[in-house]
């Protein structure tokens, strides 16, 4: 009886996994396989470009306050443009450095599309929370030593204390510009140097959009001279979404019929 259980459980189990994912990504220790290859090859540059960030612009920058007496700014506000472009960086590389490799191991394209999604969402979120760590952390120091903690770019937020406010900015245009690389990398990728250089407005549209819907950071004091300004977060929350999903199945659709020899440029 125990054992009739046990097979109607894990019957259960494999339609779920079917019906959760993607026709065809019915698997998921290959799934899980596909991720940790892509972990693992991309753990030395994402760990090294955080390392060098934190030593910049949170040692580094608490070294210039200490020795100005406080400059009446956050020093990591300065930072906040690096990681989206890193973060696209991240997304160009996937399909060049990982598609060819696991083919070769039987990887469909479909599995290998939404393995890589998930990484770059995985990335995104991490990325997100090491931000509003990094912000909490220097409030406190700042707070401890009489600082001020002004923010020098514009955002959803107006103070380090909104937790929620900052994941959510650093999350939507991390994802946003990440979904912009992987549509990149795989436009070049496959289409050759001429043709991906054609496809640039269609292919960084998931990060443009996001900049133009958030309006924070670097973009928002030149388009507030325009007279430009965000539309209600009830809406633009939502569109961020639909756009970088639509990227993200965008390079999925470019993805499914490519042959595993890249195009020449």
């Amino acid at each position: 009886m125990s054992a009739a259980v046990d097979n109607r459980t894990e019957a259960t189990q494999r339609v779920a996994v079917a019906t959760s994912m993607p026709r065809g990504v019915t698997s998921w220790y290959r799934l899980r396989q596909v991720l940790h290859a892509m972990m693992i090859g991309s753990r030395p540059m994402i760990l090294g470009y955080w390392a060098i960030m934190l030593i910049a612009f949170a040692v580094g920058g608490f070294i210039v306050q200490t020795v100005s007496g406080g400059t009446g700014y956050s020093t990591w506000d300065y930072g906040t443009q690096s990681p989206k472009y890193f973060s696209m960086a991240v997304g160009i590389m996937l399909a060049p450095a990982y598609l060819k490799l696991m083919v070769a191991q039987g990887v469909t394209r479909r599995m290998f599309s939404v393995a890589s999604s998930i990484f770059l969402v995985g990335a995104t979120v991490a990325t997100a929370l090491l931000w509003v760590l990094v912000y909490q952390v220097e409030r406190v120091i700042y707070d401890w030593q009489g600082w001020a903690q002004a923010m020098e770019n514009r955002h959803l937020f107006t103070s380090t204390s909104q937790v929620g406010m900052i994941f959510t900015e650093f999350f939507l245009l991390i994802v946003a510009h990440e979904a912009a690389g992987w549509l990149l990398g795989i436009t070049f990728y496959r289409l050759g140097f001429w043709r991906g250089v054609l496809l640039l407005p269609l292919s960084v549209l998931p990060a443009a959009a996001t900049e133009f819907l958030l309006v924070a950071e670097w973009l928002a004091e030149p388009l507030s001279r325009l007279s430009y300004d965000r539309p209600p977060l009830a809406v633009a929350v939502p569109a961020v979404a639909v756009v970088t999903a639509l990227g993200l199945y965008a390079g999925y659709l470019l993805l499914r019929p490519m042959a595993l020899k890249p195009a020449k440029g």
